[in-house]
């Protein structure tokens, strides 16, 4: 695994001399779709500032900040905050993974979880009308949740001009097959919405998730999912996770090719004879 391998680089390695080479990206031209300002231009430090601001102040919060090495530089490869959801209390989880150094440490996934309190449980009317506000209109809506399909620098539509009125009659019902096959095309890559989904119950390395990004049929994934409440018209549960398939692939290449040349070589002079 890649991840192990750059964890497992020796210290003897000139991981000092690596100049950072920036990831290609699914989200470029005016699209750069955020989680709380966090995109796939965020790097840890960046990201870090908004993980902080978010639950300072906040009791019970637990804190995972993973770390890996590039030589002998460490690295933050993984943040995760979380605050359980109480009898008043709303719950929050924010997540994110990020690349080497050697690929300018960006944020090629960011997950967001929020879980409300019974008596705090918002309309999904509202919900629908914030995420469309902020995302735009959704390539594909049902089975409770908004999929924004990203391909060369645009959401991808596939006849389905969703308002928020046609939005919210969709999202109760499963995805409509004829507009996945539309989706999906001709090729036999895989399913942009089963790579997300995916991608959210597997670890989060890089190298877990690059064979199912060379094979997606996308670039770029948002997906918001909406869980029914304590009505059918409330939210109870909001996920959102960005994944950004093209900065995968493109930052795997570059952090392997850092790995290989910053190898341990051995320095020993050649003995008296």
């Amino acid at each position: 695994m890649l991840a192990m391998g750059l964890a497992s680089l020796p210290a003897a390695s000139l991981a000092e001399d690596i100049k950072p080479k920036t990831p290609e990206t699914a989200f470029s031209g005016k699209l750069h779709p955020d989680i709380l300002g966090i995109s796939g231009e965020s790097n840890a430090e960046s990201a870090r500032a908004v993980f902080d601001s978010l639950f300072k102040g906040r009791k019970d919060t637990k804190t995972d900040i993973q770390q890996q090495k590039l030589g002998n530089i460490s690295f933050v490869a993984a943040m995760n905050f979380s605050l359980p959801a109480g009898p008043t209390q709303n719950g929050e989880m924010l997540s994110t993974s990020f690349s080497s150094p050697a690929s300018a440490n960006r944020a090629y996934f960011v997950a967001r979880n929020l879980t409300f309190a019974q008596d705090q449980q918002p309309s999904k009317a509202d919900m629908i009308k914030e995420i469309m506000g902020k995302y735009g209109i959704p390539t594909i809506v049902g089975d409770q949740h908004l999929y924004y399909i990203y391909r060369r620098g645009s959401i991808i539509s596939v006849g389905a001009k969703y308002k928020e009125a046609t939005a919210l009659e969709a999202i109760g019902k499963p995805l409509d097959p004829k507009t996945a096959v539309k989706l999906n095309g001709d090729t036999i890559r895989g399913s942009c919405v089963a790579v997300v989904k995916r991608a959210q119950a597997r670890a989060k390395e890089l190298s877990a998730m690059l064979a199912e990004a060379k094979g997606a049929n996308c670039e770029g994934v948002l997906s918001v999912q909406l869980v029914p409440g304590a009505s059918p018209d409330r939210v109870s549960i909001a996920q959102f996770t960005l994944l950004d398939v093209k900065q995968v692939i493109s930052a795997a290449a570059i952090d392997s090719a850092a790995a290989t040349e910053h190898q341990f070589m051995p320095t020993g002079s050649t003995p008296k004879l």
